[in-house]
């Protein structure tokens, strides 16, 4: 990596299956990512701890991830791939921003609203990482000195929030952290529920009809699909609209992604086809999509002395980066280290 490239920083948890949705808002991208920044990809285990149940095999969601990873052509030559918790210059900086962060800021988290299952005002059963969630992650961000970070539209708040306490920590001790800007995608930034449209597309939706992971076997894909909301538009139109037209849309979005190929050349090419039809199109190109993916996710996730290589050296490397923000921070901070 050259050091004048603008640095990007990218996380994902590996708390549960990866969707077409997380492939199509981030994960298609990496490869051509690497070649213009310089590329941070963290594997986010501590944010996972906030909902992780007793029987949850963390480390082999770990590899499971990174095998995603790999398969989605990230290469540890040109980026550098590491787990959270590797690098404990997180948590001190979590810490540290914590002293620089405000309650009523963390509450109005629209994620926390979302996610809490409280009664009332009755706050005794919240648990507190994931009401703290939003500061490791700006921690994550501010950690190494990032330009640019990739995020939905839905996380937008998040990274504001982070830029917020950089800018109240510069006003005090001077400019030592650089502003993260959100780098979002006109399309693609927020698939939706299959049967749902109105809703985002989640791992954690009961309904899995809803829901394309990148490991359904191929007939199980199709049929999602198949199954998936249209219109009732008399005659049928495809055509990119995500306020008439949000099942049709969000289709659109996943041929796009499956196939390379822009909305608006998709929407020409399916001009007068019917619903249908176009389903079956998206069924064929997901089908192939998702057999090659998972056959490159296979062969690395086979290899567990490999990637546990990987995982080794980015955490080395990402301890080199840390240290020079740690360092800087407590010397203004007066935390100073005696032996």
């Amino acid at each position: 990596m050259t050091d004048f490239k603008p640095i990007l920083f990218s996380a994902v948890q590996p708390s549960g299956k990866l969707t077409i949705g997380n492939y199509i808002g981030t994960m298609q991208y990496w490869s051509q990512m690497q070649n213009d920044y310089q590329c941070l990809y963290c594997i986010a285990d501590l944010h996972a701890l906030t909902s992780l149940k007793k029987s949850k095999n963390l480390q082999k969601s770990i590899f499971d991830t990174l095998g995603f990873y790999l398969a989605c052509g990230l290469d540890p030559k040109k980026s550098i791939i590491f787990v959270q918790s590797h690098v404990y210059h997180h948590c001190q900086l979590n810490w540290i921003l914590s002293c620089f962060s405000r309650f009523g800021e963390l509450l109005r988290m629209t994620q926390f609203k979302k996610n809490r299952k409280i009664d009332g005002n009755n706050f005794q059963h919240v648990n507190v990482g994931l009401f703290n969630y939003p500061i490791l992650m700006a921690a994550d961000i501010l950690l190494y000195q990032t330009n640019l970070v990739p995020v939905g539209k839905d996380q937008k708040q998040h990274l504001e929030l982070a830029r917020k306490i950089a800018c109240r920590f510069n006003s005090l001790y001077g400019n030592i952290f650089k502003l993260p800007a959100p780098l979002i995608r006109n399309f693609g930034s927020k698939i939706m529920a299959l049967l749902e449209p109105s809703k985002k597309m989640s791992k954690s939706d009961v309904n899995k009809n809803n829901v394309i992971f990148l490991m359904d076997d191929i007939p199980s894909a199709m049929l999602k699909i198949k199954n998936s909301v249209t219109d009732s538009d008399l005659p049928p139109k495809i055509y990119y609209n995500t306020q008439k037209k949000l099942g049709i849309s969000n289709l659109l979005e996943i041929l796009s992604a499956t196939t390379k190929k822009t909305i608006s050349v998709l929407e020409k090419e399916l001009d007068g086809v019917m619903y249908s039809e176009f389903k079956k199109i998206v069924a064929d190109s997901l089908s192939k999509f998702l057999s090659k993916l998972q056959k490159s996710y296979f062969s690395y996730r086979l290899d567990e002395t490999y990637l546990k290589k990987i995982v080794f050296e980015g955490a080395i490397q990402a301890k080199i980066k840390s240290e020079e923000t740690i360092k800087k921070i407590h010397s203004i901070l007066g935390l100073t280290t005696f032996f």
